[in-house]
């Protein structure tokens, strides 16, 4: 045993030694928007078998290994906490061979904090590599240096939520210093400054995948605009960095933007490049978006060719579901469009004006990856639960978005929502990822404890940073803060269950039931709920919230019912919300009709993304961009409540089907599980019938619920009586016939 010890002793040490962070030299201190050059050689002994490479940067660094460019965009926005830093962990390095190997890193240093990065004082990163299990150190210093060609060009700066800042290259001032022959002999050596010392502190490995590479691709279309633009089109919106050939004169400039330059209302990235003499090629380094790349040229330039290349968080559209309205169809897309152009280093409200995981934003994107994307994506949603508990406060209270580096206000509602039922408690429904549960609640449970009643079981508001319920008019705030915290609490009573806290567990739902009852109590007016002091419109977030929190009783769904058609405040944010409620209470056509309603403008638009209000711009709320993440809501009310397809246990090792079709007369559906198992649905009815076919995936079984008007069930042929609490359905096809 002390053996043992002994080694483990020393091969932490040695990891210690080792984690040391590469600072170049700065006479000047180090700004914002810096790029820096490092290179190195190692040698092997033998071609290598396996390779672990551990890169941490900050901000973010581009990898070469003799001359082949191995990571595009490595290194994810600080922190995990407000201590610490991501490291990459990196399995494969192709171009790594026997002999002697050149190692040549382009790292950005952001320099300055923003809503979802806080900043280091140290612009640099660490080089770990273990070849077949041994480690591999370089033989000489590592040597670094500003690159020359990088610059900050003038002009608007990205708005102050933005860490990232413009990106100017001078092409005339470039060098090859990724190639292995390239001479770096009057280069200065780096400096070895430890982890706590550079403000790195613990090194966190890196939770999510490395960005997928789609690859350059030709645009859909070009356009030029006078003599001095071009304007290329892309199919979608996407996370791109735009490439351009182009025959000019030394000295003359492009700059390159998006036409969502002002998503949102602020301003977001450009790109400027300073040719040199001749033929030559161009790509952006750092990543912008829209629907089109405007590239602002010099009268005398010569554009040869144009293209794009995306990336993106490494998930693929392994769900969908289409249906005879196309307009529902269209609408699906596009939230599942927004949602994938709002993943990245976090969970994004916007890829435009801020890139922030606000979390309000989290719980309806997470939810609609269940239903849209393959498995890969809820580790960002894990990494996102992690990081919004880990920069938990000394008094107990949590706030978004996170990581944080320029806003540390608390949202009081979306915090409740974010550790509540529909947040934490459905991510692990979805995925039966204990471990992270048991890992947040002590810091869940300090939070829910800020929380207090009064001596009636309400819930007494606390303002928090910003006191904000949602966007738009109407809010009735002491009815949604009481709702929320019910919300919160079901779920918290069900996380405590599954940790073994049976006290707390008790406690929530007795604090819960207490709540409910004197929230119906005192604020039941006959038609809707309304709080005493209230002088606006009856709010339709407030009563949604009390459907789907249980406080409203069944029997008066169809008193409420009608509201719903005369009374619509809520944002898209909240909108997700009062469809879900008209589902619950049974009401699938009107919730479809209020939809297509809402949402008329956005399905319309040739644009390819949702809006955060519904307008764009002045016409929407918050700055009115248009791909906001919050909006896709309609995605998990098709697939969860029309569909009916929803976790009875954890990771859909049970299901429920409940379909609600409404007026639709085909629906096809997928729902994609973990290992590329996959949920099947298709409906087809008339007037006479309905006929399903379910694919139950292996591992899994499914409780088949009949809807009505439907009172005779045949399943695989075999009639069966359809009991109340669902027919159950092994794994395998089931065709289902209902009359």
């Amino acid at each position: 045993m002390k053996r043992i010890l002994l080694f483990l002793m020393v091969v932490c040490a040695w990891g210690m030694l080792r984690a040391q962070v590469l600072v170049p030299e700065a006479k000047d201190g180090f700004g914002p928007g810096a790029w820096y050059c490092f290179r190195n050689t190692v040698e092997l002994d033998a071609a290598p078998q396996s390779v672990r490479l551990a890169l941490a940067a900050d901000s973010k660094y581009w990898l070469w290994v003799n001359g082949e460019l191995q990571v595009r965009e490595g290194g994810l926005k600080r922190g995990p906490n407000p201590r610490d830093t991501y490291c990459d962990v990196i399995t494969e390095l192709p171009a790594l061979r026997r002999g002697e190997n050149t190692i040549a890193v382009l790292v950005w240093y952001f320099g300055k904090d923003g809503f979802s990065h806080r900043n280091s004082p140290t612009p640099g990163m660490t080089f770990d590599l273990t070849v077949d299990g041994a480690p591999v150190a370089p033989r000489k210093a590592w040597k670094a240096i500003s690159h020359p060609a990088f610059y900050l060009p003038e002009g608007e700066q990205p708005n102050y939520r933005l860490p990232e800042s413009n990106i100017g290259f001078d092409a005339r001032k470039d060098f090859s210093f990724t190639a292995p022959g390239f001479d770096d002999g009057d280069w200065p050596r780096a400096r070895k400054v430890s982890l706590e010392r550079a403000g790195w502190n613990k090194l966190v490995d890196r939770p999510i995948p490395l960005w997928k590479d789609f690859g350059l691709k030709p645009y859909a279309r070009t356009e030029a605009k006078g003599d001095t633009a071009l304007v290329a089109y892309l199919p979608y919106n996407a996370q791109v960095t735009p490439y351009i050939k182009v025959k000019a004169a030394a000295g003359q400039r492009i700059r390159i933007l998006t036409d969502n330059y002002r998503g949102g209302s602020a301003t977001n990235v450009f790109a400027e490049y300073v040719a040199t003499d001749g033929v030559q090629e161009f790509e952006c380094w750092g990543w912008m978006n829209g629907h089109s790349v405007t590239y602002q040229l010099e009268k005398g330039m010569e554009v040869l060719d144009v293209k794009y290349r995306e990336t993106g968080y490494a998930t693929t559209f392994a769900g969908s579901f289409s249906c005879d309205d196309p307009a529902l169809n269209r609408l699906w897309e596009k939230s599942q469009r927004t949602l994938y152009i709002t993943m990245r280093d976090t969970y994004m409200d916007c890829p435009d004006r801020e890139r922030a995981q606000w979390w309000g934003d989290v719980v309806n994107e997470s939810g609609e990856a269940f239903y849209a994307l393959d498995e890969r994506a809820h580790a960002l949603t894990r990494k996102g639960i992690r990081e919004l508990m880990d920069w938990q406060r000394a008094d107990s209270t949590i706030f978004s978005p996170v990581p944080a580096g320029n806003y540390d206000s608390e949202l009081p509602m979306q915090m409740l929502a974010s550790v509540g039922y529909y947040g934490f408690w459905n991510y692990y429904m979805g995925t039966g990822d204990s471990a992270t549960i048991k890992y947040v609640f002590p810091k869940v449970k300090k939070y829910i404890h800020v929380w207090k009643t009064d001596d009636r079981g309400l819930v007494i508001p606390r303002k928090g940073g910003w006191t904000w319920g949602d966007w738009g008019d109407n809010k009735d705030m002491e009815l949604l803060f009481n709702l929320w915290y019910a919300i919160a609490l079901q779920g918290y009573e069900r996380m405590a269950g599954l940790v073994g806290d049976a006290g707390e567990a008790r406690w929530a739902e007795a604090t819960a039931r207490r709540l409910r009852a004197e929230f119906h109590r005192r604020y039941w007016n006959g038609a809707y709920y309304v709080s005493p002091e209230y002088k606006g419109n009856p709010d339709d977030r407030a009563q949604a919230l009390a459907v789907v929190s249980g406080t409203l009783p069944d029997s008066l769904y169809p008193v409420l019912r009608p509201f719903f058609r005369s009374h619509l405040h809520a944002s898209p944010y909240m909108e997700k919300y009062v469809l879900q409620a008209l589902c619950q209470m049974g009401y699938s056509q009107d919730a479809l009709n209020r939809m297509k309603l809402r949402y008329a403008a956005m399905v319309d638009s040739p644009l390819t993304t949702l809006w955060e209000g519904w307008g764009i711009g002045g016409a929407g709320f918050g700055g009115g961009s248009y791909n906001h993440a919050w909006s896709g809501g309609p995605l998990t009310i098709m697939s969860q409540y029309i569909t009916g397809i929803a976790p009875l246990a954890p990771a859909f090792s049970e299901f429920g089907v409940r379909p609600d079709p409404a007026h639709l007369s085909h629906i096809h559906a997928i729902v994609p599980l973990s290992g590329g198992r996959e949920i099947g649905f298709r409906l087809e009815r008339d007037a006479r019938e309905c006929v399903i076919v379910l694919d139950v995936p292996q591992g899994t079984r499914a409780r088949f619920f009949v809807p009505a008007p439907y009172t005779r069930v045949w399943a695989n042929g075999e009639e069966r009586k359809a009991v109340t609490d669902g027919l159950t359905l092994q794994p395998g096809r089931w065709d289902i016939v209902l009359r």
